[in-house]
C-alpha cells in the first residue's frame, strides 16, 4: 500500500468510519485445460441429463481441477475418501503424478495402491471411529441410496453406492461433514479431517459391479491388514451369507437421519 493509501485509510479511522471488509474468497477449480477436455470426451457420449435431474442437482461428468467425477441418478458408482493427510506435502514427489493418469482404472488402482501403504495418522484405525463412519455410511441405507460394498481402511475407505435421486456429491458432503465433526470430537482436536477431493468410478455392467465387491472386500487382505476378508471388523465382507448375498442387520446406534441433515462442521 502505497502512502496515500495509507493516509486515506488512516483518515478514515480517525474519523471513526467502519473498515473496509476484505472481499470474500470465491472458490475456483485450479486451471486444468487436459482434465477438461477429457470432461468434454466424456460428456459428448454420455447421455444427457434430465431437466428434473439437473433441478435436484446431479451434474452429470464434471470436474474441480484434479479429477474426473460423474454424477447421475440410477447410476453404480465406487467411490473412494481418504483422510486429509494419507498423501503426506513432504512425499509430493511419489503421487503427484498418480492423480494426472488419464485411464480410470490405471490411476485407481496406483493411486490406491499407495494409500493401501497407510501413511499419515490413520485415525480410521481406531475402533471407535471405524464404527462411527460405518454407521455413517449405512444411516440412510436403503431409503436414499443402497450400499452394495463398503470397507473402511486405516486411512481411507471404500464403497459401493447405487445412486438413486440424491446426487452423489450430496451423499458425500454429507457422509463426510458428519464423520469428520464425530470424529474430531474422538480425537480432541480441530480442523481438516478428510481430503476434499474424492474418486469416484462408474460402474458400467454386473460384470464390473461384481470386480468392484472384491475389490473393495478384499483391499485388506491386500494391504497385509488381515488374511480373510471376513476378518476384517469394518467391511460389507462380514455380512454375506454362504451365497456371498449381503445380509445387514441393524447398525447399532448410527446417528439419526436429522444429525446427518443438520451436521455441520469441517469435512
Amino acid at each position: 500500500m502505497d502512502a496515500n493509501h495509507k493516509s486515506q485509510a488512516q483518515s478514515r479511522r480517525d474519523a471513526g468510519a467502519p473498515a473496509r471488509r476484505p472481499r470474500p474468497r470465491v472458490s475456483t477449480p485450479p486451471y486444468n485445460p487436459g482434465l477438461q477436455q477429457l470432461v468434454e470426451n466424456k460428456q459428448a457420449w454420455a447421455e444427457p441429463l434430465s431437466d428434473d435431474a439437473k433441478t435436484k442437482g446431479f451434474r452429470g461428468w464434471h470436474q474441480r481441477g484434479y479429477l474426473p467425477h460423474h454424477d447421475a441418478p440410477g447410476v453404480t458408482q465406487m467411490v473412494t475418501l481418504r483422510l486429509a493427510d494419507s498423501l503426506p506435502a513432504s512425499r509430493r514427489g511419489e503421487w503427484e503424478h498418480l492423480l494426472r493418469i488419464e485411464d480410470d482404472r490405471e490411476r485407481r488402482v496406483r493411486f490406491e495402491a499407495y494409500l493401501d501403504r497407510g501413511l499419515g495418522e490413520c485415525w480410521l484405525s481406531r475402533p471407535e471411529i471405524a464404527a462411527l463412519t460405518k454407521n455413517s455410511l449405512r444411516c440412510f441405507d436403503g431409503q436414499r441410496y443402497a450400499l452394495a460394498a463398503w470397507v473402511v481402511m486405516p486411512n481411507h475407505l471404500h464403497l459401493l453406492v447405487d445412486v438413486w435421486e440424491v446426487p452423489l456429491a450430496k451423499l458425500i458432503a454429507g457422509w463426510k461433514s458428519f464423520i469428520a465433526h464425530e470424529a474430531n470430537r474422538v480425537l480432541q482436536r480441530k480442523g481438516e479431517f478428510w481430503e476434499r477431493e474424492y474418486l469416484d468410478t462408474l460402474i458400467k455392467n454386473e460384470t464390473h459391479r461384481r470386480t468392484a465387491v472384491r475389490y473393495i472386500e478384499n483391499n485388506p487382505v491386500k494391504a497385509g491388514l488381515v488374511r480373510d476378508p471376513q476378518e476384517w471388523l469394518w467391511s460389507s465382507a462380514r455380512h454375506r451369507d454362504e451365497y456371498g448375498r449381503l445380509k445387514i442387520g441393524t447398525p447399532g446406534a448410527p446417528p439419526s437421519p436429522a444429525a446427518l441433515d443438520r451436521r455441520g462442521g469441517r469435512r
